[in-house]
């Protein structure tokens, strides 16, 4: 499913497959199931993977 996002510079950004981006995020940019503060880059774009950002997308269906 797609969902359009802003990334760190207010820019638009579609996830094209939502469970992959989730799963990519919580395998790699979580500690205890929280944001990290680490930055995701994905197709040049860029997002700081706050715990605000994290629980935004974890909400996304």
């Amino acid at each position: 499913m797609r969902k359009i996002i802003k990334d760190d510079f207010g820019n638009d950004f579609i996830i094209e497959d939502l469970k992959m981006f989730k799963n990519h995020l919580t395998a790699f940019h979580t500690n205890q199931g929280r944001g990290d503060n680490s930055v995701h880059e994905e197709n040049g774009r860029y997002f700081t993977i706050t715990e605000e950002f994290y629980k935004k997308i974890m909400q996304l269906s």
